[in-house]
């Protein structure tokens, strides 16, 4: 899966993208079929700490899936958004096999 990674505000390390590139390569474990990934990450200049924010956007057949979060630290936010891709994936993955049955 291609992921593309896109940091605004701030510029991203290379340890950072591999963390992002690492956890995303596992959801192809529940659903085989994603095209590619677009991760945005942003840092809001704002007081309060929790001011990264993760969007993660899914291209697979028949739709695309975007999840955004919102946390303290952009690995957080990356575990997170992981976790509800990984839901919405199998969810889909059900739903797929239970039209074929």
């Amino acid at each position: 899966m291609k992921v593309n990674v896109q940091s605004v505000n701030f510029n991203a390390d290379q340890k950072l993208i591999d963390f992002v590139q690492g956890r995303l390569d596992k959801l192809e474990h529940y659903y085989d079929k994603i095209i590619y990934a677009d991760v945005f990450l942003k840092v809001q200049n704002t007081s309060i700490k929790e001011n990264k924010v993760t969007e993660i956007l899914l291209s697979i057949p028949g739709g695309d899936v975007i999840v955004k979060k919102t946390c303290r630290k952009f690995e957080e936010c990356v575990d997170e958004c992981v976790g509800t891709l990984t839901r919405q994936l199998k969810k889909k993955k059900e739903k797929m096999s239970a039209k074929v049955s």
